[in-house]
């Protein structure tokens, strides 16, 4: 269901393939980002006309939150909901966002303990996760968060998980945006994995402490079943 994710590539790149506008944030390379860390989102300013890359905490807190304590802070949504869940429908519908990230992490539930696999684009473009934004706001505080959307896994992606993210195609990018008119329910469908490859990765990911480009690194599986690679 994504609740890792690589995000190395700094800001002037992701502005470059995001075509976005503006200043720049700073953005801290990561091969491990976790929920409540600050990650890069992509979202349409429509004052502007323009898109900008700006930085939100994953783990989207609603507009109506009261007690930001308390608050649930989800860092997904199923997209066979979204538009009926009073914690997401709204930013659904008026605040959505493309999440960068170079590759995504799943896990396998396997008899010795949960196995890492790494999953990115083909073509090594980024992948653009599906999200939404939400500005809450309280006493002179503002706080910008975001979850993603996932939807039911591929073959063989339904080998390690059931859920996947859904993945916006470049060409959907306008309409997810709100930047063109379009259907953005039909666009909320599973990417073909074709367009994919997964590897597995080192257990070492499985600690959010531990970050740097070796967690990408390709892991010889020591289970007996290989997945796709």
């Amino acid at each position: 269901m994504c609740g890792r994710y690589a995000c190395f590539l700094p800001a002037e790149a992701l502005a470059r393939v995001f075509s976005t506008s503006g200043p720049l944030p700073n953005l801290e390379p990561t091969w491990n980002m976790a929920p409540t860390k600050d990650a890069p989102i992509v979202r349409f300013d429509p004052n502007t006309g323009e898109r900008r890359l700006e930085v939100a905490k994953w783990g989207l807190v609603p507009f109506f939150t009261k007690d930001l304590a308390k608050a649930r802070k989800p860092i997904n949504a199923r997209c066979e909901t979204v538009t009926r869940s009073p914690l997401f429908k709204e930013a659904f519908a008026r605040r959505r966002c493309l999440v960068p990230a170079a590759a995504y992490y799943e896990w396998r539930h396997d008899p010795s303990g949960k196995t890492p696999f790494a999953i990115a684009r083909r073509d090594g473009g980024p992948v653009a996760l599906d999200g939404m934004w939400e500005e809450w706001r309280s006493n002179g505080e503002t706080l910008r968060t975001f979850a993603t959307l996932t939807t039911n896994a591929n073959p063989p992606l339904s080998l390690i998980q059931e859920r996947m993210p859904v993945i916006v195609e470049r060409a959907d990018w306008k309409v997810w945006l709100g930047e063109e008119d379009g259907d953005i329910t039909a666009l909320l469908r599973p990417i073909p994995v074709d367009q994919l490859r997964i590897w597995p990765v080192a257990r070492t990911v499985n600690n959010v402490k531990n970050d740097g480009p070796e967690l990408l690194e390709p892991h010889s599986l020591e289970i007996e079943e290989p997945v796709l690679v």
